[in-house]
């Protein structure tokens, strides 16, 4: 039996111990809301997300034409229209296709100061609400595609048409989130390893498995082409790397990713290079 079987059937089965109250619930109708809604918060989605990263990466290792693709974006709906194009024009499937929050887009076009250069200079909380705010949008697209299933299934059925709500079925079983991994630009962490912490708590809550962090000195950070870069010490740089450990420990994504940000240019980072 499918998921969305199952949960008809507990649904139906709770609606029976609840009595005569609950007569006008369709349980049917409570499993397809619970199909769009399959992650209920941004911890769901860091977790999954994290899966399918190590999993990707761990092929890499063994095969470098299957690298991954991150495709970068500023807005929710443009991250939702990526996807749902990707998902038209690969066979409905996100296989190695990721969105990516840089620090220049978000300074650039983000900003509440208005356009500025990349130099940490735009809100902390910028780029975890950026994060929130495109798994909103792609939650989105999974409510809309499954809706439109949802109502196919309903008019095969009304037709008498069983072949076609049996490969309707098939679909809304085996349906492929828009949900994808993002990786997530912390610049150089905006402050110490505390304040490193605090913010990688508030990205991977909003849904990031995978931070991006750079060695810079917080304020002078600099984008990665212009001249006057400061790096920190080795010894403050790995603390605040295990500050991203400690974050993701902490709230239960244990695979989740940090990432060393001016080696991010290659497919998918060394061994050496991820935490």
């Amino acid at each position: 039996m499918s998921q969305y079987q199952d949960d008809i059937q507990a649904v139906a089965n709770l609606k029976a111990a609840q009595g005569s109250a609950w007569d006008a619930i369709n349980p049917e109708s409570a499993a397809r809301m619970k199909a769009q809604n399959r992650f209920q918060t941004g911890l769901d989605i860091a977790k999954y997300t994290a899966g399918i990263m190590r999993a990707d990466m761990a092929v890499f290792d063994n095969d470098k034409t299957k690298y991954t693709q991150s495709l970068g974006c500023w807005h929710g709906f443009v991250g939702q229209q990526k996807l749902i194009s990707i998902k038209k024009h690969f066979g409905g499937k996100t296989d190695r296709r990721y969105l990516y929050l840089s620090g220049w887009m978000v300074a650039a076009l983000r900003s509440d100061f208005g356009p500025l250069p990349d130099q940490s200079m735009h809100e902390k909380t910028s780029v975890a609400s950026l994060v929130e705010e495109l798994y909103t949008f792609l939650r989105q697209a999974d409510a809309r595609e499954l809706g439109g299933l949802f109502r196919a299934l309903d008019a095969a059925r009304e037709a008498g048409n069983f072949a076609e709500e049996a490969k309707i079925q098939h679909q809304i079983d085996n349906h492929v989130t828009h949900v994808v991994p993002i990786v997530a630009d912390i610049d150089a962490g905006f402050g110490n390893a505390e304040a490193t912490y605090l913010m990688a708590k508030q990205m991977i809550e909003a849904g990031a498995c995978a931070l991006q962090i750079e060695n810079q000195v917080a304020d002078e950070k600099q984008c990665g082409h212009q001249d006057g870069k400061v790096t920190v010490p080795h010894v403050d740089f790995h603390a605040k790397i295990r500050a991203l450990r400690y974050a993701f420990l902490e709230l239960g994504v244990d695979n989740g990713l940090s990432l060393h940000g001016l080696t991010l240019k290659v497919r998918v980072l060394p061994k050496k290079l991820r935490l």
